[in-house]
């Protein structure tokens, strides 16, 4: 899932299987999920630094939008997108 935060409270929550196209935070920011990937296509902050981060799909990766006090986190991914760590 693509888990939306905006000022840390969670908004919305979108599967990755599903494809689609969704304004964020009052139409502050774009999301779009296509092919198993979370990224933000558009923002009206200056910088446009989220944008610029590109594609999220595994889990725990995180887009943030500080201006606009946002942030897309991966969040259920299966066993197999876990990095394990040997003693």
């Amino acid at each position: 899932y693509a888990v939306v935060r905006v000022n840390g409270a969670e908004v919305a929550r979108y599967s990755l299987s599903q494809e689609g196209e969704y304004p964020l935070n009052g139409g502050t920011n774009i999301l779009k999920i296509q092919d198993g990937a979370a990224y933000l296509t558009d923002a009206d902050c200056p910088d446009r630094l989220c944008v610029k981060q590109g594609k999220i799909r595994y889990n725990g990766q995180t887009i943030t939008c500080l201006p606009n006090r946002l942030t897309v986190t991966i969040s259920g991914g299966s066993q197999s997108d876990v990095d394990l760590v040997a003693k």
